[in-house]
């Protein structure tokens, strides 16, 4: 018995007493425990009941959750606190978990978004490149064209220092590609060129020899719509027209000759048709079946535009498509001619 009471631990804030050599802290309050001297009483007295039989240890919990009894002996509370009074650490922990589990889920949002708008762009390109689309948007249709060049002899085109000054096509005779092709249908009629392309599509025909090189050199053509309903996605003339790898590289006046006459410059570079110019409405051009005559002045990088002998606009050969030769345009399935083209160097 006087062991016991040697090893005898007691609360300072309760007086609360236990036997347990184990215990540090107090079941009631949580106060650490103090070993207390052995008491004064007569030997052979006994503790009262209270001491003699100490209630089960028990593991704190917060409120509303049920005591769990019986924990064993050695078991020491963790971050016990009164009830009522909140733990700062503990509640800062649950705070800095929260938010890392907020910035993670950010973060895998975001990488996902990236890698679908990648893995769709990537599925564009490739479409794009395996069937030489190029895309063409604008006010009057809205519509995705697509296109091919059915001359394919121009590519590498040679610089124009050793041709004429001055060449002349009238479409008496047939030189250029004619047929029918998987984007439209090419025909001489009457001394002129005739284009008519597929539907939501837009067809581009190069010169077939060197001869047509625009290099410096300032190109005109004549063309007109056969029943005025020109293609509402326009047509018209190109400079400096070879290809690369299979892909079209030039630059294009396009003209709408419908009720409400517009233009358009357009370049084409690695399977695409990109806007230079967006459609401008022009009194300079001729609606319906009239004819409507087509200039670009090429001088080193400065290109201007012309139409029926007005000057209209100017932009730079960024891409320096220098040596290419001249072609024409058309879309939609409207039936266009040219005639009479020119070229001065």
């Amino acid at each position: 018995m006087s062991v016991l009471l040697k090893n005898m631990k007691r609360c300072p804030s309760c007086n609360r007493t236990y036997t347990d050599p184990s215990l540090n802290f107090c079941l009631e309050d949580g106060s650490p425990l103090v070993i207390d001297a052995a008491p004064s009483s007569t030997p052979g007295s006994y503790p009262t009941s209270r001491d003699r039989a100490p209630l089960p240890t028990q593991a704190y919990q917060p409120q509303h959750a049920p005591l769990l009894n019986q924990v064993e002996p050695s078991a020491q509370p963790r971050q016990w606190t009164p009830m009522g009074a909140p733990v700062p650490r503990k509640k800062s922990n649950a705070i800095w978990w929260v938010l890392g589990g907020v910035g993670v889920a950010t973060i895998l949002v975001i990488g996902a978004a990236i890698m679908i708008l990648t893995l769709a762009s990537l599925g564009d390109s490739n479409e794009n490149s395996n069937g030489n689309a190029n895309t063409n948007r604008n006010s009057n249709s809205r519509t995705v064209n697509r296109n091919t060049n059915t001359n394919s002899s121009v590519t590498n085109v040679n610089s124009s220092a050793n041709l004429p000054s001055s060449f002349e096509d009238d479409f008496s005779e047939a030189k250029w590609g004619a047929g029918n092709y998987d984007y439209g249908d090419i025909w001489y009629d009457d001394d002129e060129y005739h284009m008519r392309a597929k539907a939501k599509s837009f067809l581009v025909m190069y010169a077939p020899s060197n001869d047509y090189n625009t290099e410096n050199a300032t190109v005109r053509v004549t063309t007109r719509s056969v029943d005025g309903n020109g293609p509402s996605t326009g047509y018209g003339l190109i400079i400096h027209g070879q290809k690369k790898g299979g892909d079209l590289e030039d630059y294009a006046l396009l003209i709408y000759t419908g009720a409400d006459p517009q233009y358009e410059i357009v370049k084409h570079k690695g399977g695409e048709q990109t806007t230079v110019v967006a459609w401008t409405k022009s009194k300079t051009i001729r609606s319906g079946t009239s004819p409507n005559q087509l200039e670009i002045r090429a001088r080193g990088t400065d290109l201007t535009f012309y139409i029926n002998g007005q000057y209209v606009d100017r932009i730079t050969d960024t891409e320096n498509f220098k040596r290419g030769v001249a072609g024409l345009y058309t879309s939609d399935t409207a039936d266009v001619a040219f005639d009479d083209l020119e070229i001065e160097r």
